[in-house]
């Protein structure tokens, strides 16, 4: 399974939201990918700024497969990849 960039935006949208107890449309996320510190994101939650690292990314991704497929998964079987986008594959 491979999971849009759009979809990862939604994982870490809804992940925040939980956390954070706002709703998911007063999150903004930004992903990204560098040499030096990997895959990453800024999120702004009620104005305020947190920087993810990949772990929390596919912490958010693990969450999201549960809730939105009713995917179980261990955390090794999700990979974040970079072709035209950011994706995540998940592997079953």
């Amino acid at each position: 399974m491979i999971l849009s960039m759009d979809e990862i935006i939604n994982a870490v949208c809804l992940h925040q939201a939980e956390r954070k107890g706002v709703k998911p449309t007063d999150v903004t996320v930004e992903l990204s990918w560098d040499e030096d510190t990997g895959f990453t994101a800024e999120v702004w939650v009620n104005s305020r700024s947190q920087y993810l690292i990949e772990s929390n990314l596919i912490e958010a991704i693990l969450r999201y497969l549960y809730s939105e497929y009713n995917i179980r998964t261990y955390s090794d079987r999700v990979k974040l990849d970079l072709e035209d986008e950011i994706i995540a594959i998940v592997e079953q």
